[in-house]
Parts: structure tokens; sequence; C-alpha cells
């Protein structure tokens, strides 16, 4: 792992609660889905006090995990309602898929689509809902799935089962594979498309420094940017090693304590063969729990599932 360099805030800017991901569309504008089930487009990145927000939807939900599209409509992974497809014109919600082999779509995570249509998506959990999401982190009992929804279908088949707390995800050079995070496991796995080794796992980076939330590609040749939700834990690494019953207890206690996020952030950036790029991070920051990272108009744009607005930084000298 590449020696951390500073990650350095400029300013934030106020959404509502929650904007747990961020992307940003051609023009520079920053798409985020907050808390109340709002879906909110933000101009103006410079200067918090010109921002412009504006409501393009609502889910009706809890949106989590975002994609645009070619055309510039809304993939959105809601975890209270499924997949849903939103028109950022008129505002117009449609589920593409709320359930898999007769089990209602829960914890949609985060989703790619490919050139020819076709979607991938992440359920993080089939255990717990978003609000008890530390209770899969604890428990670590592997519910995480990837999905894959062809062009014109509304049913979805697994792909991959047992995941750690199935999160991120990104698509990799050609669209040969995909890097899909394990928050629970601090690794990314590669998942093969195409070529020889289809329909193949491995991994594609391993003891990360932290938990990896949402991923992020900007542009087919650029990095995969990674969003740390907090760092190491060495007496949850260790949980994780422990009995089935000790660890389901444990989770039951951490479900019910109070919890709050760690001071320190990261974000990190990836080439196509797993080599680290960027590693940001800061100490005692003020924005806590980085689960999203995008890059939009010269700036690195951060999310939080726990901060009420995105958090506007310096983006990395280029190497």
């Amino acid at each position: 792992m590449n020696r951390p360099t500073a990650l350095v805030p400029r300013h934030y800017i106020a959404l509502g609660h929650g904007p747990e991901d961020v992307v940003a569309d051609p023009r520079g504008r920053v798409l985020a889905g907050v808390a109340d089930g709002r879906i909110l487009r933000l101009d103006g990145l410079a200067d918090p006090v010109t921002a412009r927000t504006e409501v393009i939807a609502e889910t009706g939900g809890r949106p989590l995990g975002l994609e645009l599209l070619p055309d510039g409509d809304l993939l959105v992974c809601d975890a209270e309602r499924g997949l849903l497809r939103v028109d950022t014109g008129d505002g117009t919600v449609r589920i593409l898929a709320d359930s898999v082999a007769g089990e209602p779509l829960r914890f949609c995570s985060n989703v790619v689509s490919l050139s020819d249509g076709t979607v991938y998506f992440t359920v993080s959990s089939r255990r717990h809902p978003l609000e008890h999401w530390i209770g899969d982190i604890v428990e670590h009992i592997g519910t995480g799935r990837l999905l894959r929804l062809a062009p014109g279908d509304d049913t979805p088949e697994v792909v991959l089962d047992g995941l750690q707390f199935a999160n991120g995800l990104a698509v990799g050079a050609a669209e040969s594979f995909l890097v899909v995070a394990e928050t629970g496991a601090c690794r990314l796995v590669r998942h093969w498309l195409t070529g020889p080794e289809a329909g193949r796992s491995e991994p594609f980076a391993e003891n990360l420094p932290g938990m990896p939330d949402n991923l992020w590609r900007g542009a087919p040749d650029g990095p995969v940017w990674v969003a740390l939700a907090g760092p190491r834990v060495p007496p949850l690494d260790l949980l994780h090693r422990s009995a089935p019953p000790v660890r389901r207890a444990a989770a039951r206690v951490a479900m019910h304590a109070p919890f709050r996020p760690t001071g320190t952030i990261a974000v990190l950036a990836f080439d196509d063969e797993g080599r680290v790029l960027h590693h940001l991070t800061r100490r005692r920051s003020g924005y806590r729990m980085v689960t999203s990272v995008c890059e939009a108009d010269g700036h690195l744009v951060l999310g939080s599932l726990w901060e009420p607005g995105v958090a506007i930084c310096e983006p990395p000298a280029p190497k």
C-alpha cells in the first residue's frame, strides 16, 4: 500500500441527511440520494454559498447506490424498494426488480450498467436491513450477493453468493470484469465477465486499511475510486475468527449500542491491475464515515451515510 497523503477538504455543502452515494454527470454536477428518499442534483461545487441544489426525484424509500446511464436516466439501489430507474427529466420512478427467486429485494447497495444494457447490482445483506447494517458487519455471516439483470428482464439472477457485506461496484477495462467491494472482509474482488476466466472470481485487493464502501469510475480508463467507511478495527478482526454464537451475541449488542464513526477518513484509487494510485487520508476529520467518492469539476467529492451533506476536497496531485 502506498504511503498515504493528506485528504484536504475545501468546504462542505448541506444537502440532507446521509448522501450515501455521490456520482458525477458529464457537466460536473453531483447526484446523491438522501435518507428521506429524495434524489438531489448539486451544481456549483466551488462555492457553498452559490451552490445550487434541485430535487430531481423522490423514490419513496431509501436511495443508496446510483449509476448514471448514457441516456441521462439514473439507476438507483433503494434499500427499501429494490432496483429502480429514475427519469432525471420528469422524476418518474420505475421499479426494475423488487425480488429474486421469490425473496423480496432488501438492502440493494450499488449498481453498474454495461454498454449492452446488462445491469449488475449488489445486495449487502439478506439478514439485516440498512438500519442494522452494523449487525451484519459484526456477525460476519456472508449473505451478500452480486446479482445480474439482463436487458428487458425483470428477474435478477444470482451471480455470486456468500459475500461479506457486498457493496460497491465498478466496471473493469473493456468491460472484461467487475470489481466488487466486500465491506465486511476489507477487500475487493475481481469477477471476470469475459475471456478464459469468465465466471471466475479472484482477489483484486486484500487487507485494505479500512472497510470499502461505494466504488466509482468516471471514465473507462480512469481510476477505480474506493471510499473507506471506517478504518480497520483489530478487535473486530479477532471477533470474526470466533464461533458463530459468539458473533451473533456480539451483533445483538452492537445493534443496540450507540454508534459514532471514527474521525479518521480515507479514500483509495486503483488501476485495472489492482495497484494503488492514490491513498488519501485525514485524521481527526470533522466529516465522518465516508461512504462514497467521485471526481467532479476539478474537485474530489465525498458522500456519507452519517453526515448532512457532502465534503468538497482537493483532488490528488497527478502521478
